[in-house]
């Protein structure tokens, strides 16, 4: 499986920094709100953020959440405010909102189900949170994700981490989203940290979830790109290829626009 050519770090860097500054320029704002994990998307869209020299709002929102997350996050929180004076954070603990949530809606027999919903849940609940936020500060909410959850396999929860304002990264293969993180200097604690959603309350791995690791995916995704089919793979390429389809027909609802009825005109 080969990837992608390597971009030009410096010239992404500013471009996207000016595009992120133009844009809140344009629209009046007084910067930007992000929802901090501990991962490296939101590690490197903060730090992307803080370069226009606007105000920026680090949310922590743990729910359950594991403390090797929260360490990281607040590792790379203080890390950023060393750096720069207009970045400031907040801690909005929704765990007993959660829980609260929980006592009033009913139950299924359907684990699988119930643990899903919960966890889409959960991601809903941080949109809110975030918005709730950007509301009182005249802030947009800036999205974490990246190309390949955005644009091919559709990981993220509709209406929750896709709940956003903007996407400074989303046309960024996660693959570009750590070179991009190497340069920023975001600890090494969040580049060398398995990628996890973090939204189930246990240690499991977005790599668990999808059945594939992001170079795999990527792969998947610019092979497809290339009109390739899976007749023409075998073995360990053939199972990740079937994969990024699946996942890519299965999740189009998240990535398209919301389906319209439109009414006749004699009507």
């Amino acid at each position: 499986m080969q990837k992608k050519n390597s971009i030009a770090i410096e010239k992404v860097n500013e471009h996207i920094v000016n595009w992120l500054k133009t844009y809140a320029t344009n629209a009046k704002v007084n910067g930007f709100v992000v929802g901090i994990s501990g991962g490296v998307d939101s590690a490197v869209t903060s730090t992307l953020c803080a370069q226009t020299g606007l105000k920026v709002l680090c949310v922590e929102m743990p729910i359950h959440q594991d403390p090797k997350q929260v360490n990281r996050g607040q590792e790379h929180i203080e890390q950023l405010k060393s750096r720069f004076p207009n970045v400031t954070n907040v801690i909005a603990d929704l765990t007993s909102t959660f829980e609260t949530f929980k006592t009033a809606v009913p139950e299924t027999d359907d684990i699988a189900k119930l643990n899903l919903s919960l966890a889409n849940t959960r991601a809903r609940l941080r949109m809110t949170t975030l918005y709730y936020f950007a509301g009182i500060h005249g802030l947009l909410v800036a999205g974490t994700g990246n190309k390949v959850e955005d644009f091919g396999v559709g990981f993220y929860t509709k209406y929750g981490d896709g709940g956003v304002d903007l996407s400074p990264i989303a046309d960024l293969m996660k693959s570009e989203v750590y070179a991009l993180g190497e340069y920023l200097s975001i600890p090494q604690s969040i580049l060398k940290a398995a990628p996890t959603d973090g939204l189930f309350g246990d240690d499991r791995t977005d790599e668990d979830q999808l059945g594939a690791s992001y170079d795999e995916l990527e792969w998947a995704m610019i092979a497809d790109e290339q009109g390739r089919t899976s007749d023409e793979f075998s073995g360990r390429e053939k199972v990740v290829f079937e994969i990024y389809k699946k996942l890519n027909t299965i999740n189009q609802h998240k990535m398209l626009p919301i389906p319209v009825c439109n009414l006749p005109n004699q009507y």
